[in-house]
């Protein structure tokens, strides 16, 4: 099964516990783009909408792109109320709609499914001239290294996915290797920002949260289990009180 089809799968969860993105970051966003009333914007991979409102509520005429059906369906529900907007249930490879006719192409946390190969040059065909894309990131990091419950589940980690990829927090290399990457596919003015969040969670609630992630939901069902409960073990033995701090990376271009 294709891993970005794991978010379909309990859309209601998904919607509670994935994080929405700071109102800093869509003034920033509409700041650079002049968006407004009747622009035409692109979404891609909408899941259940942790950034459509601010784009709804411009006014502007947006249509999302989303692969899972159960989440395209919750989408369109969720946001019935607003006349200019549509849910396509389809990849973005396959998704069609006329070139140099979109004012913004933005994705939050999904771009990276797609082939940069095929993503960057047909964003770059949709888009109208001097049309804005805005993809942003957001990367949850378990409290700090010199805190003993983020020493304890690192291990837990370790323990049942050795193979997993520590994620650095600062990461330097990655914000200029996506800038880049930007550029080199012919767009300008490259603007990029971060942004910083904390949130709190229960040793119940971060068990939910890790089931929004595909990585996790894909783990055997038996090693899964025993690697919820250690880490809601760690998590009940320390207050039952788990910080997540949200790095948010953005990068803005013109077309």
């Amino acid at each position: 099964m294709d891993n970005r089809l794991t978010f379909n799968e309990d859309v209601e969860n998904y919607d509670k516990w994935r994080p929405t993105y700071c109102e800093e970051l869509f003034k920033d966003i509409m700041a650079y783009s002049q968006i407004e009333q009747g622009k035409k914007a692109i979404e891609i991979g909408i899941g259940t909408g942790q950034a459509t409102r601010p784009f709804l509520k411009m006014g502007c005429e947006l249509t999302a792109i989303e692969l899972g059906k159960d989440l395209a369906e919750y989408s369109k529900l969720k946001f019935r109320e607003y006349k200019y907007f549509k849910v396509c249930n389809t990849t973005f490879e396959e998704f069609e709609c006329p070139d140099d006719s979109i004012d913004i192409i933005y994705s939050a946390t999904a771009f990276h499914w797609i082939p940069e190969e095929i993503g960057y040059p047909k964003v770059s065909k949709l888009l109208k001239t001097h049309g804005t894309l805005a993809l942003f990131w957001n990367r949850p990091f378990v409290s700090r290294e010199n805190d003993e419950l983020h020493q304890n589940i690192q291990g837990i980690y370790q323990k049942y996915r050795p193979s997993n990829t520590k994620i650095i927090e600062n990461d330097t290399e990655r914000y200029n290797n996506i800038s880049k990457t930007i550029q080199a596919y012919g767009f300008s003015d490259v603007v990029f920002k971060l942004y910083h969040l904390t949130r709190r969670f229960s040793s119940t609630d971060y068990i939910a949260l890790l089931n929004t992630y595909s990585d996790h939901r894909s783990m055997p069902s038996s090693t899964k289990e025993l690697f919820e409960d250690e880490i809601k073990e760690a998590i009940i033995k320390s207050g039952d009180v788990l910080n997540v701090y949200d790095t948010i990376d953005l990068y803005l271009a013109r077309k």
